[in-house]
């Protein structure tokens, strides 16, 4: 028994294919991953994400350069004219030379940092501002173009690009103010130049957001794939190997009976273990998050019913831990002090704003003052393995416990961001139950 020759093929196809995905999302235009535009996570920054934004950047580079052709050729037409030529051709000389920069430096994800984002701010300002001093009183009151013209709307894309929705509308609105300061009047061409920086920046904005997050989201829904795609070849081999030598155990055991149908009964449990842990998808939601249900489902047996809802129970990742270990040392407490005929339920119900998890079991109870003499003598399993570990997070927890009543353990746990989801408004709580 054990794997195929098929089963090895199949798997190192599929890490291959997972492989190619990879690298064809990050070395598309610039083989070099992201540098996201806002804080990032430990975990974010311990594996990179691809730049989804790598498009908007050749835009913005484009752009760039229609505008500086758009204004070279007023800059041509106009020369003549300004009160300092030689002014408007040391801004035109400045523009030619920032442009060819910035375009090379934003061609490449490591030259698109905060800080030259933030200087090509202020020089492309600066040039505007310089304007002032080139244009007549006459080119300022008929409204021509000043030497930068829409070479100033730039600004606008690349903060938006670099900073999302709050960068770009903030740019445009700089842009907009010293459009009004320098022309000293208000009127609809003036208005309508407000309204397209703003409207570039908050669109533009909003492209970079969308942007950034889908290629998050395709990353882990390739980690996720990847790693089903293994799970589902260890489960093959499994299968052929361990769970079929389990089950001739516990059939076989069965049927000799004495000691080896307690060993039976030992691999049956794991058998039925086995298959759950098989069966259940990746735990892994993103960076930060794991799916709580997907952790509780592995405690599964012959004496241990999981019911938890279908869709998935997202939490902190650091949360699901704890709470998966307080279940566990539950469900290993009733192992250890009761008979081979106690059952354990355990049930998770995502309310929306709450978490609620329950433990019970049919054993014989706990005693009044049991739990405080194993304090006292030292055996703080209860008190730090489940209590303790509550209440660092935050939750409260009941105990619910009599003679010959069985025990039943109720964890509550506020979610941080208070959300509600869709099973807290409909009253809908489907669950899977092993």
């Amino acid at each position: 028994m054990g794997s195929t020759g098929n089963d090895s093929t199949d798997g190192l196809r599929d890490r291959t294919r997972w492989s190619r995905m990879w690298r064809t999302l990050t070395t598309t235009g610039g083989s070099e991953q992201a540098t996201p535009p806002h804080g990032n996570t430990p975990d974010e920054q311990a594996e990179p994400v691809p730049d989804g934004r790598i498009p908007l950047w050749r835009a913005h580079n484009g752009l760039r350069v229609l505008a500086l052709i758009y204004a070279f050729t007023w800059f041509c037409v106009l020369l003549p004219e300004y009160r300092s030529p030689v002014g408007a051709s040391v801004i035109m000389a400045a523009m030619v030379c920032w442009t060819t920069y910035t375009i090379w430096r934003y061609s490449k994800p490591s030259g698109r940092t905060r800080t030259l984002v933030l200087v090509d701010q202020a020089v492309t300002m600066t040039l505007f501002g310089l304007c002032y001093f080139v244009l007549t009183e006459h080119q300022m009151d008929q409204g021509l173009p000043t030497v930068v013209t829409i070479w100033h709307a730039s600004m606008v894309t690349v903060a938006a690009v670099r900073f999302g929705i709050p960068g770009g509308f903030a740019s445009g609105a700089v842009a907009a103010a010293a459009n009004f300061a320098m022309r000293g009047y208000i009127d609809a061409n003036m208005w309508m130049d407000t309204v397209l920086h703003l409207a570039i920046g908050l669109l533009l904005g909003l492209a970079s957001e969308t942007a950034e997050h889908s290629t998050r989201r395709l990353a882990r829904a390739l980690r996720t794939e990847a790693a089903t795609a293994e799970r589902e070849r260890l489960a093959r081999d499994i299968h052929d190997s361990v769970l079929q030598v389990l089950a001739r155990v516990r059939r076989r055991g069965g049927e000799l009976g004495g000691e080896a149908a307690e060993l039976a009964a030992l691999a049956g449990e794991q058998e039925t273990a086995l298959r759950n842990l098989i069966s259940t998808g990746p735990a892994e939601r993103g960076e930060t998050s794991t799916d709580l249900a997907a952790r509780l489902r592995v405690l599964a047996g012959t004496r241990v019913n999981v019911s938890v809802p279908a869709t998935e129970v997202t939490l902190p990742a650091e949360t699901v831990s704890a709470l998966f270990s307080v279940t566990r040392e539950a469900v290993q407490n009733v192992e250890d002090h009761t008979g081979p005929e106690t059952h354990t339920w355990v049930l998770l119900e995502d309310l929306g704003s709450e978490i609620v998890l329950s433990i019970r079991d049919n054993g014989p109870g706990i005693p009044d003052g049991r739990l405080e003499e194993a304090a006292a003598a030292g055996r703080m399993g209860v008190a730090q393995s489940i209590r303790g570990r509550v209440e660092s997070l935050g939750g409260s927890i009941a105990l619910d416990t009599s003679v010959g009543e069985g025990t039943e353990w109720e964890i509550r746990l506020t979610r941080a961001d208070g959300r509600e989801n869709d099973h807290a408004h409909s009253g809908e709580r489907a669950r899977e139950k092993h």
